[in-house]
């Protein structure tokens, strides 16, 4: 099979297994308590130097890239892994004829899509607590779409090479508890992380501290962090394809044994 057509029945699996119920909730939930405090958001003004639109859309971002963006990816590699692992689904489908290593790229593409999916929901979700804020604190908390799908963009872009280590513990580790555990435990030290020189080695960390400098660029009493970009692409990369080519290499194989 075409890794295209590997890619349709993984795509099918999912439309069938909640995810997208599970990703929709957790958006609009993640939303709620910025609807629940507008007013807070007028406060940055005075201290930053950040318009309260601004400060509305970036702190909610905030929330997604340390915590509810990873902690859903976290599930999603889980269930994707479960979907197959499930009534020896995965020994099925290593009795075909097919290339482990394209199968296990398809299902990471699955994960990205996944990924793509959720911050689209939670674009759309910020739009309608933009739009009821506007109306509760009479201010127009509206930014430009443009605007806040580059900041979205930003985000997964940042989120891969986590999203490839967290696949790589989905598949090196079969119980589904320890994954989950071990995925959501590599979570919260990304917001220490963010304060080190060291912080480009922390794949979890990037779209926290990708945020976090964006939100330094629109307040004016702060400064943004200085980034040397090629550094940091270059282990970005370099995580991203050694994850992926573990992940490929590993895939199936307890299943075999």
């Amino acid at each position: 099979m075409s890794f295209i057509s590997l890619l349709g029945v993984e795509l099918k699996k999912i439309r069938r297994s909640g995810i997208f119920i599970i990703l929709f909730a957790a958006a609009v939930f993640m939303w709620l308590p910025a609807i629940f405090h507008g007013d807070v958001n007028f406060k940055t003004q005075a201290e930053i130097g950040i318009t309260p639109e601004h400060n509305f859309l970036i702190q909610g971002f905030m929330g997604l890239a340390w915590f509810m963006f990873p902690a859903c990816m976290v599930v999603c590699t889980v269930l994707i892994c479960q979907t197959e692992r499930g009534n020896h689904g995965i020994l099925k489908m290593l009795a075909l004829p097919l290339n482990t290593g394209k199968l296990c790229l398809a299902k990471f593409a699955v994960l990205l899509a996944l990924g793509m999916c959720f911050l689209l929901f939670s674009t759309v979700i910020y739009f309608v607590s933009a739009a009821i804020v506007s109306k509760t604190q009479s201010y127009d908390f509206m930014l430009s779409p443009v605007f806040v799908l580059k900041e979205a963009g930003l985000i997964f872009l940042t989120s891969i090479p986590m999203m490839a280590f967290f696949w790589l513990l989905s598949v090196c580790i079969r119980t589904p508890i320890f994954a989950m555990g071990a995925g959501f435990a590599s979570i919260v030290p990304s917001v220490l992380m963010i304060n080190t020189k060291f912080w480009f080695a922390y794949p979890m960390a990037y779209p926290f501290f990708a945020v976090t400098n964006e939100y330094a660029k629109l307040a004016e009493r702060m400064a943004p962090n200085s980034i040397d970009y090629v550094l940091w692409g270059s282990i970005a990369l370099s995580v991203t394809l050694i994850c992926i080519f573990v992940s490929c290499f590993c895939f199936g194989q307890g299943e075999r044994r």
